[in-house]
């Protein structure tokens, strides 16, 4: 096969059902039993599942009081964020030991560029394989690993052997892989599209090559021109160690229903508490505030408003959310209320202007 574009060797690593996991890891009499971190009850929501929940069908993002229907013997234990964050940081530090480019996803998952690394080792497999048995010797917890020539082959790759298990597509095997791939397994296909794929007759990545470039941009907008090339192995996207961090958000589900705005006053303080120190701990700042309200129907609202300046003050985003609240009648009673900022100064320009005054107030004359 010939190639014209650049060979990458990228490894994508995906920590094994994470907060489950850390969760057993800290708890040995959870270890082997079905476990959910989150909240049981008709309020509760399923952050994330053991692989002995997952047999049961219970998955992240469902409703608790489901997945104890689908296991009885479901144990729910409540997040904690901060462990999870303090794991993950030991994580990273033995990817830096390979290589600096290395591009965090979430806690549990991150790129890795080893085309050149630190151990001057010529197999990416090799060193996907040092790493992985690096973090259950050191920390005790499993990964799986994707190993290809592009971020997106080795991010459908990591999935094929989870649990605790890795799969290379060399450069030669990238088409026949791609080929006899289900539809539902290509990264960035969600379900409403994979549907709407099925109903046009696209179910493997065969299927899918033989659409042309102006069919599937007809049919799905600017993303078709992604598919187009992700199925020939096109994805030039290269791992980007400093990923610029595009909003900072924290929000609430209530336990009842709320239908008073002064009861959501009290909870958007306690809000824009958690979003101030988010902000403080990230010493970054934003303009753009916005109201997330979703409804005890599950119908979802979003209100905002962009200051002139960039603000990181609590009374601020407080006072902002306050007026997003009352800027329109609430449509029914609020079962979630969230603020995010963006707009934030993580741009390379306000970090290159702040390097800039940095530098003037050292100068000495």
């Amino acid at each position: 096969m010939v190639y014209n574009f650049p060979i990458r060797k990228i490894i994508h690593v995906d920590m094994d059902a994470f907060y489950a996991s850390v969760e057993q890891l800290d708890n040995p009499g959870l270890r082997g039993k079905p476990i959910a971190v989150g909240g049981g009850g008709k309020r509760g929501v399923v952050s994330a599942a053991s692989y002995e929940a997952r047999k049961f069908g219970v998955k992240s993002a469902m409703a608790g009081n489901l997945a104890s229907k689908l296991c009885p013997e479901l144990i729910f234990v409540r997040p904690k964020f901060e462990r999870y964050t303090e794991i993950s940081k030991t994580i990273r530090r033995i990817f830096y030991d390979y290589t600096d480019l290395v591009e965090p996803l979430s806690l549990d998952e991150a790129y890795l560029d080893v085309t050149e690394n630190k151990k001057g080792n010529p197999s990416a497999s090799l060193i996907a394989t040092e790493i992985r048995a690096r973090i259950f010797n050191e920390i005790g917890l499993t990964a799986s690993a994707g190993i290809s020539v592009n971020k997106f082959i080795a991010k459908v790759a990591s999935d094929y052997h989870k649990p605790n298990g890795q799969k290379t597509v060399n450069p030669e095997e990238v088409l026949k892989f791609l080929e006899q791939l289900d539809i539902r397994k290509f990264y960035g296909v969600g379900k409403v599209t994979a549907e709407k794929m099925y109903q046009l007759g696209i179910y493997t990545g065969q299927d899918l090559k033989q659409k042309s470039l102006e069919y599937l941009e007809v049919n799905f907008g600017k993303s078709g021109r992604y598919y187009y090339h992700v199925v020939r192995g096109i994805h030039e996207s290269e791992v980007k160690p400093d990923r610029i961090r595009k909003s900072l958000a924290a929000e609430r589900t209530f336990s009842e229903n709320l239908s008073s705005e002064i009861f959501m006053l009290e909870k958007l303080n306690h809000i824009a508490d958690e979003v101030f120190h988010r902000l403080s701990k990230s010493k970054i700042a934003g303009k753009t505030v916005t109201l997330k309200i979703k409804y005890s129907d599950f119908s979802l609202q979003t209100r905002s408003k962009t200051l002139p300046y960039f603000i990181s003050d609590k009374t601020i985003i407080l006072e902002t959310a306050k007026d997003l609240l009352y800027q329109d009648k609430l449509n029914n009673s609020v079962r979630l209320l969230g603020i995010s900022i963006s707009n934030l100064n993580t741009d390379m320009e306000t970090k290159k202007n702040q390097s800039m005054v940095s530098a003037q107030l050292k100068f000495e004359f």
